[in-house]
């Protein structure tokens, strides 16, 4: 969930109260707060850029989609994949086929067959080649696909996807027995037909046809209502309608809970330091460490940044984790890679860059640069608290001058159009696997590679992490790519990312894993 999902570091704070599961809530029941009615949960979470699966690539809008259209795999709270859509699926061909079977006499909203076809069509959206998702890479395992959607291949048959009465069969480039997991990112929902032809398909009201535990009922600037969907595969969900709240007349996040507007609210780092002790609303603190990452992105295509030596010197010029604890104020952990903590399959190895002043200065000494002598102005699009901090090392240690520029509307357009020499970012897993930190994020020609950097040494890492059996082969080869990173620095890891929120005691369902995405099928009112 982008998404993963791929997010800004501005716009990460959008994020909902973790993904939400058939699970009660194990906290301390504290003193009874306002709540809504039976029939409704209210939740605090900004407004979708777009509905659409195949054509978002934001945690806002995935976390609300998720909510309409429904994936044939889903992750429960232990990170671990379940049915969905797919009742079932079988690895075929040592592992280079994946049959999913469908549930039968399954339907969309409106009563309408949803078949192995629908299936197969939604996918093949994702690889348009006239309107590519930018998620696209999350369908690098099918056979043709990327070669389809760059429009190296013009015919659609060339792309292992197809459908037999209930079953889908995915042909494969690998021996990927983590497919079942990446399908259940939300950029793999199934779409009704009528989404490219007809816009009240996708539009609030009665035209509205998903695939999800809601429907679309009403969507405005202050508030989006869904509604259950009767046709769900899991049957009608137990709240009948949730509200998503968007605007809350200026107050806090914590204000609007504690008003009782919001059942559900996510909450400022430094808000919960105080709010673990207060006796009414601590126990309704929840915390969340998600499956996320910050990091710093190199423009890795021109001077200066092509030259590996300036990417090491930037990256060893600052003690990381001195300037994380002292300029996060305990908003994040500080990273030590690129692949979060709880990813199946990542150890506990350090690949952070070394801190070595006197080398960096020799390294953009021997760049051309002694002292930042004649070393051009840095743009780094970013906006957080520790970008000016970590400018202001820079000028310190090597001389340099870095500028800060506020992220804001249009943030993925302006490094896809017009890169900075330096990004920030924040990448939320779309599936919980180490892949989606690494070669999703940097592979050559990946569709979130916005740094432009290639490796052979580092593809061959991830091509051999993908096609192994053994886990430790698996992870070794993972971790030979993380090596390549922190030496080659395409990226510097900043921080993991720390998510707290309030829930409303009484709530059942209020089950968090990291992903960052509620599944509200699954919330319900303790009777």
């Amino acid at each position: 969930m982008t998404t993963g999902r791929r997010v800004g570091t501005v716009a990460i704070a959008i994020l909902a109260a973790g993904q939400l599961l058939l699970f009660p809530i194990t906290s301390p029941i504290g003193p009874r707060a306002v709540r809504a009615a039976a029939d409704i949960v209210r939740i605090l979470i900004g407004p979708a850029d777009s509905l659409d699966p195949a054509r978002q690539g934001d945690i806002g809008s995935a976390a609300i989609s998720a909510q309409l259209f429904e994936t044939l795999t889903a992750i429960d709270g232990a990170l671990q994949t379940r049915p969905a859509l797919a009742a079932s699926w079988e690895f075929r061909d040592s592992g280079r086929t994946v049959v999913f079977h469908l549930r039968p006499d399954q339907a969309f909203s409106d009563g309408s067959p949803l078949t192995a076809a629908d299936v197969v069509r939604s996918w093949f959206r994702i690889i348009d080649p006239a309107h590519p998702s930018p998620l696209v890479s999350l369908m690098g395992d099918v056979d043709g696909a990327l070669a389809y959607a760059h429009g190296d291949s013009a015919d659609p048959g060339s792309v292992g996807l197809s459908a037999d009465g209930n079953d889908v069969t995915v042909r494969l480039n690998r021996p990927a027995t983590d497919f079942p997991t990446i399908v259940s990112s939300p950029t793999f929902a199934v779409v009704p037909a009528g989404i490219d032809r007809t816009p009240s398909t996708l539009q609030a009201g009665h035209g509205f046809v998903g695939s999800g535990g809601y429907v679309l009922s009403s969507d405005g600037p202050a508030k989006t209502t869904l509604t259950a969907n009767d046709h769900y595969w899991a049957g009608p969900p137990a709240i009948p309608t949730v509200e998503l709240v968007h605007d809350i007349g200026g107050r806090s996040d914590v204000a609007a809970f504690e008003d009782g507007d919001v059942d559900i609210a996510d909450v400022a780092p430094f808000d919960a330091t105080w709010l673990a002790y207060d006796p009414t609303l601590g126990p309704e603190l929840r915390r969340t460490d998600g499956l996320s990452l910050q990091y710093y992105g190199f423009d890795t295509s021109r001077p200066p940044f092509d030259d590996v030596r300036v990417r090491q010197a930037f990256a060893r010029a600052v003690d990381w984790r001195r300037l994380i604890a002292l300029a996060s104020t305990g908003t994040g952990i500080p990273a030590t890679g690129m692949v979060p903590p709880g990813i199946p399959g990542r150890t506990a190895t350090d690949f952070l860059p070394p801190h070595d002043p006197d080398g960096a200065r020799g390294l953009l000494a021997a760049a051309g640069y002694p002292g930042g002598s004649g070393f051009p102005t840095t743009t780094l699009l970013g906006g957080g608290i520790e970008d000016r901090a970590f400018a202001a090392e820079l000028r310190r240690e090597l001389g340099v001058t870095v500028q800060v520029e506020i992220q804001g509307d249009g943030f993925f357009d302006r490094l896809t159009d017009d890169p900075p020499d330096m990004f920030s970012m924040g990448w939320i897993a779309d599936y919980p696997g180490p892949n989606d930190f690494l070669g999703i994020l940097l592979g050559s020609g990946a569709s979130n590679n916005y740094g432009r950097w290639s490796s052979a040494p580092f593809d061959g890492a991830i091509g051999e992490a993908l096609t192994a059996s053994d886990p430790g082969t698996v992870r070794a080869a993972f971790d030979r790519a993380e090596g390549i990173v922190r030496d080659e620095v395409p990226a510097i890891p900043l921080t993991y990312d720390v998510d707290w929120s309030l829930a409303r005691t009484g709530l059942l369902g209020a089950y968090t894993n990291g992903l960052g995405i509620i599944r509200m099928a699954g919330l319900a009112w303790r009777r």
